[in-house]
């Protein structure tokens, strides 16, 4: 379960931000989360919720926003969503497509007090 050690990485750099600029407290973190990144999203949710326990972001919001895949055929260009990876071109059907949105996994905002 990677997912674990995803949040419990997402809290360190939360909290070293905050002691980076002398503050105790973290009252929000936005994420941004690629549907394609290759985590599960609801055990994501769960592991970050046992992670933020005895921190800083104890009591802060966790703001998750979902990025839906997008991939652009590098046969035909066509731009198209992508729910799974290795999703063919609806257009021609071709494998060979770069994916252009869905693959991140970041910390958007830290709001400290």
């Amino acid at each position: 379960m990677h997912e674990l050690s995803i949040a419990q990485s997402i809290v360190e750099l939360a909290e070293q931000q905050a002691l980076d600029h002398h503050s105790s407290y973290i009252e929000e973190v936005e994420l941004e989360i690629g549907r394609l990144a290759g985590v599960e999203l609801q055990t994501l949710e769960f592991a970050i919720e046992s992670a933020v326990k005895g921190t800083l972001l104890e009591k802060a919001v966790i703001v998750y926003r979902y990025i839906d895949g997008e991939g652009r055929c590098a046969e035909c260009e066509a731009l198209f969503p992508m729910e799974v990876l290795f999703s063919p071109c609806p257009v021609c059907g071709s494998y060979f497509v770069k994916i252009e949105k869905g693959k991140e996994l970041r910390i958007k905002s830290i709001v400290i007090k």
